[in-house]
C-alpha cells in the first residue's frame, strides 16, 4: 500500500504481477506485428487446419448465354472430311462446316441448267450463309470458264471449288451436272439429286429452321 498526495492509500501491484503484464504485452505486440507480416489476421484463412490460397490458373471462362461450359467443337462427320481450292485460290476446308446443314452444288460451266440455277443460288446463299451453307464443286471444265461462269452469275459471296479433276465428283459419285448434295447438321446426306429453283429454296429454308 502507498499514501497518495491526497492521503489516500492505492494499491501497488506487486512484483510478480508486473512481470505477467509485460509478458502479456510482449506477446500482444508480437502477434500484432506477425498479422502485419504475413496480411493475415489470427484466425484467418490462412490459420491451421484451413485450406490455403489457391495458386492455380483461373478456369476458362464460362459460356455467358447459359452460364456452363464453353462449347466443345462439333464432331467432324466423314463427309465433311475433305478439302480443295476455291476458284479464288483460297484453300478450303470443309471441317469447318461441321455441325451445320450443308448443300453441295455440283455444277459445269457449259450447263444451260446450272446456268438457270445460278441465279436461285447466288439469291439466297448469303441469306443463309451462317445456317445453311452452300458451296459449289465445279467441274467438267476449264478454270477460266469456270471463273467467268461465277463473275456472270454473280455467285462470288459463295464459296466456288475448283474439281477440274473430278476428285470430289468421284468422292461423292456424281455422273452429271447439276447435282444438289444436300447433308443435314448430322452429316446425313438427305438428298441427292435435281432440284429447281423453287425446291431448292423450299429445302434450304426447312434446313435452316430444324
Amino acid at each position: 500500500m502507498a499514501l497518495t498526495r491526497a492521503g489516500q492509500l492505492r494499491r501497488v501491484p506487486a512484483a510478480g504481477q508486473l512481470r505477467r503484464a509485460a509478458t502479456v504485452g510482449a506477446l500482444v505486440v508480437a502477434l500484432f506485428g506477425a498479422a502485419a507480416c504475413t496480411g493475415t489476421a489470427p484466425g484467418g484463412p490462412a490459420a491451421a487446419g484451413s485450406a490455403p490460397a489457391s495458386t492455380d490458373s483461373p478456369s476458362p471462362p464460362s459460356d455467358a448465354a447459359t452460364g456452363g461450359p464453353p462449347a466443345a467443337p462439333a464432331q467432324v462427320p466423314d463427309v465433311l472430311r475433305f478439302t480443295g481450292t476455291t476458284l479464288g485460290g483460297a484453300a478450303f476446308d470443309a471441317a469447318q462446316l461441321a455441325g451445320r446443314p450443308v448443300v453441295l452444288w455440283f455444277w459445269a460451266p457449259w450447263c444451260a441448267t446450272c446456268a438457270s440455277q445460278a441465279w436461285t443460288v447466288a439469291e439466297i446463299a448469303p441469306k443463309y450463309r451462317d445456317t445453311v451453307p452452300i458451296v459449289g464443286v465445279a467441274g467438267l471444265g476449264e478454270r477460266k470458264a469456270m471463273k467467268e461462269f461465277v463473275t456472270e452469275f454473280e455467285l462470288g459471296a459463295t464459296p466456288q471449288i475448283e474439281d477440274s479433276k473430278g476428285v470430289l465428283w468421284k468422292r461423292f459419285k456424281v455422273t452429271e451436272q447439276s447435282i444438289f448434295v444436300v447433308i443435314d447438321r448430322n452429316g446425313a446426306i438427305v438428298h441427292q439429286g435435281f432440284l429447281d429453283g423453287e425446291a431448292l429454296t423450299a429445302k434450304v429454308a426447312a434446313l435452316a429452321g430444324a
